[in-house]
Parts: C-alpha cells; structure tokens; sequence
C-alpha cells in the first residue's frame, strides 16, 4: 500500500507539471486499433523511453504528440494547448529528428544547418553553435552525401534542435549506428538533459533506454502494459537476476525447486538452454553450483547477469520486444 502511495504522488506531480498530456486517446487503421484509449503525462524536463515491438503503436502515438496525425477520440495536450488550435506555436517548441531523414545531399554542412535555420528565422551564428554541440565543426564544409551514419544522424540532431526546442522526440536515432557513434549521441542528449529540455525516445536499445531516460513506457498493442524505472519495472514483476546456461544432458526443472528466491524456470528448445529467474544471484548462484553438481550437471556453458526490459516484456507477453 505505500509503494502504491507513492506511485500515485508520483503520477500527480508529473500531471500537475506534464508537458504532454494524452487522455483516453483512440487511433484506429481499419478494424485496428493501434493506439487504444491511452492515457499519458510526460513532465517538464523528463526524459521518456517509449518501448515496444514492432505494431506495439509507439509511432502512431509519437505521430499524434507531433501532430502528422490526429486522434479519433481523447485529447493531446502539449504546453496546456492543442494542435488544431495552436499549431503555429507549437511547431516553434518542438524539435523531430526520425529513425531516417532525407538530406539534400549535394549541400555541405553547414549549408543545411543554414537552411533548415532561416525556416526559424535563426541566424548562421544558431548553426554554428549546433556544429559544435553535435561535434561536427570539422566536417562543416563536406558535402552530406559523404557523411558517415553516425554523422548524418548527429547532423539530424542538430537539425531538431535548431530552434532551441522545449520538446524533443527522437525515433530511434541511434538505429544501425556502431557502439561509439551511439555514445557521442547519448552524450549530446544527456547537455540537453542538463538544460532542462523534455524528450520522448523511441528505441529497441534497452541499456540506451535505462542510461538516458527517467521512466521507461512499455507498450503492446496499443496500451501501455508498464511504466516506471527499470529497477521499478522488475521489482513489480518479483523478478531481479537471471542464470542462464546449456548442459550436455537433459535436466529435469524439479531439481532447481530448492533454490531461494526462484521465481521461474524455462527451457529454450532453439538454443537448447535453461533460464533461472532468481531474486537475488548472490544467494541463488552458490545453491544453483551445488544442485550442479549433485546431480552431475555437465554445463557446456554459463551465463549470470541482470534481467533487462526484454525480459520482462517476455514475462509479460510471451514476445520478445524485437519481434
């Protein structure tokens, strides 16, 4: 009852303060509902992760919050305004950078961080700064055609933000990027996050999701199935650390019934290997090497680690968020 207590002063805060608010909002594509009466808050300076599989309806909602599409019933309100009365003000407070952007590909640099400002009647001095934030001054005068991904996104970063946006939403911007030119673009995210900006971050990444953001939103088929921090989202699910390994013979599951703190146990007929959902590794794993070794478990290989955000979309659904 008191964890609930807080929740719910939690939600209020973030109510009384939200940015955006989604009530009851319905989007439908024929006989699908893609966006199914949800409901949302998202507080000034939050930064939001918006998780799910493929169809889950992230990007329907995220087309709503930026206004390509409209709700078929329910309200979105961003600022305390709407976009069918406030359009104009709206687009001046929010800045979009998608999975994808189509550059003009013969322009260098900085000549289309310059056009893209003269559309906020920004002067070239806002493009410099941008070159800098999104560490491109060095390839300021070679033609976008000849970036890198890691660069063409940074430069669709610093596209979003040229007019100094209260709002930010970002569709999986680090999609297809290597490991390092995914870090410069947490790094420029998180100066923005000291700011004080508000973000919405679609991503499959689920460490991108727990290293940036403040609360994680898990959605399926519509609906959102959890919210919270990822410490929040498994401790709710009674879940914490996961044993996972692959053994010669057949094991029989009873066999692990011993361990403390199991909550549960799952084989994998593709890979041939056994998961333990345990609550804590420090006193399932010694019991786990002991019930091994008594019963002559030959291990060909094991693995101890966190349960991540697919994991308990696993336990919630049966799916992984990749699919």
């Amino acid at each position: 009852m008191r964890r609930a207590g807080r929740q719910s002063a939690a939600a209020e805060q973030i109510a009384a303060e939200a940015v955006i608010q989604v009530r009851n909002v319905l989007k439908c594509f024929g006989p699908l509902r893609a966006v199914d009466n949800l409901d949302l808050s998202i507080g000034r300076g939050e930064f939001l992760a918006l998780l799910g599989p493929n169809g889950a309806g992230k990007t329907t909602l995220i087309e709503m919050i930026e206004g390509i599409q409209r709700p078929d019933a329910g309200e979105i309100r961003i600022l305390g305004r709407t976009w069918k009365d406030s359009e104009k003000f709206l687009r001046t407070k929010m800045g979009i950078a998608l999975q994808e952007t189509r550059f003009v590909e013969k322009l260098t640099v900085l000549e289309t961080l310059n056009t893209f400002a003269s559309f906020f009647s920004r002067t070239k001095e806002r493009s410099l700064e941008i070159l800098s934030l999104v560490q491109l001054q060095e390839k300021k005068d070679a033609r976008v055609v000849n970036l890198s991904g890691g660069q063409r996104q940074r430069l669709a970063l610093g596209l979003a933000l040229l007019n100094n946006p209260e709002i930010l939403l970002l569709d999986e911007p680090t999609t297809g990027l290597d490991p390092h030119a995914r870090r410069d673009i947490w790094t420029i995210l998180e100066k923005l996050k000291q700011g004080g900006a508000t973000m919405i971050l679609t991503t499959h990444y689920m460490e991108e999701a727990e290293y940036l953001c403040d609360r994680i939103v898990i959605m399926d088929r519509g609906k959102i199935l959890a919210q919270g921090t990822l410490t929040e989202l498994i401790s709710r699910s009674n879940g914490g650390d996961i044993i996972e390994f692959r053994a010669k013979e057949k094991v029989k599951p009873e066999i692990f019934k011993k361990i403390r703190g199991l909550i549960g146990c799952s084989f994998n007929e593709e890979t041939a290997g056994w998961k333990l959902i345990v609550r804590a590794m420090t006193t399932a794993l010694p019991e786990f090497i002991n019930i091994a070794k008594k019963n002559r478990i030959n291990m060909l290989d094991l693995e101890c680690r966190r349960m991540t955000l697919d994991d308990l979309f696993i336990s919630m659904t049966g799916r992984h968020l990749a699919e």
